[in-house]
């Protein structure tokens, strides 16, 4: 990693995260309804549960979920890849870097997302491995990037 910039603490961390989350939540938002408006007008089976019509539950986990899922990925591989940072990140001058400062891969957004879901499923270990050295969480380095705090009034490069 370049020495120009430190890795990124836990806090700022989160809290890009949660600031993140409330975007994020807004897309499913909008993706779900948009699902279920089209689902109920499309003729595939639906079940009347206390007379509304709801699409079938198994429907909703084979199709929803995944859309849901690549929708989330998207998000942030669109944002990971056009200059390293989320409107969350931004607003803490946080930027993921490949581990050698360039910016990141295709394969990298892949890896750091399914690490980071994994990070979640280990309750949230995965992010406490940023307070032991080299200071990256679990999907910082199963994804070959590192999360960093850019300069005051530093701007993050712009991909060409």
């Amino acid at each position: 990693m370049p020495e120009d910039a430190k890795p990124a603490g836990l806090f700022k961390r989160l809290m890009a995260l949660v600031y993140d989350g409330f975007l994020v939540v807004a897309l499913w938002f909008v993706s779900a309804g948009l699902f279920v408006i089209l689902y109920n007008h499309s003729g595939l089976p639906t079940q009347d549960i206390n007379g509304v019509t709801r699409a079938d539950p198994v429907i909703l986990k084979g199709v929803l979920f995944p859309l849901l899922l690549i929708e989330t990925w998207s998000f942030y591989a669109w944002f990971w890849l056009h200059g390293g940072q989320t409107l969350g990140m931004r607003a803490w001058r946080l930027q993921v870097r490949d581990y050698r400062g360039g910016p990141l891969r295709p394969w990298q957004t892949v890896a750091r997302f399914a690490a980071a879901g994994l990070s979640w499923l280990l309750l949230g270990a995965g992010y406490l491995v940023v307070l032991v050295r080299p200071h990256q969480t679990l999907h910082d380095r199963l994804s070959l990037t590192a999360t960093v705090v850019l300069p005051k009034g530093a701007k993050a490069p712009r991909k060409g």
